[in-house]
């Protein structure tokens, strides 16, 4: 059973900082592509950023330079550090698990395993 939990989310000012984690079990971590998506209310699910199997990276232009993913494969955690915020990065933030991402890694459509959520809200 893929379970994926959430935490780190709050209410920051601009310019402040977050930082997100994952934790996941009933998955071999590092053999998953994982990743951050964001939501609206009434909108769709955008990526955030997404490290493969491989260890590729890939960022939102708009959060580039500011949000940096890592992973943590002996305690199957993601994280995601969040600085530099700003009021448009607030949302409903996701974690993300799949097989395989390649150049599909910004579509939420191939992503199998997600969890609740985390909100952010940047003032």
């Amino acid at each position: 059973h893929v379970q994926l939990v959430e935490s780190g989310g709050g209410s920051v000012q601009a310019g402040g900082s977050l930082r997100l984690s994952c934790e996941a079990s009933g998955i071999t971590h590092n053999s998953y592509c994982m990743g951050w998506f964001r939501q609206a209310p009434a909108k769709e699910r955008k990526a955030v950023t997404v490290i493969d199997m491989d260890g590729k990276i890939n960022y939102a232009d708009s959060v580039k330079e500011r949000f940096t993913v890592s992973r943590d494969d002996e305690q199957a955690t993601l994280y995601l550090q969040m600085n530099s915020l700003k009021s448009e990065d607030s949302d409903m933030y996701y974690c993300a698990a799949t097989f395989a991402c390649g150049v599909s890694w910004s579509n939420p459509q191939i992503f199998s395993y997600w969890g609740l959520g985390t909100q952010v809200t940047v003032s």
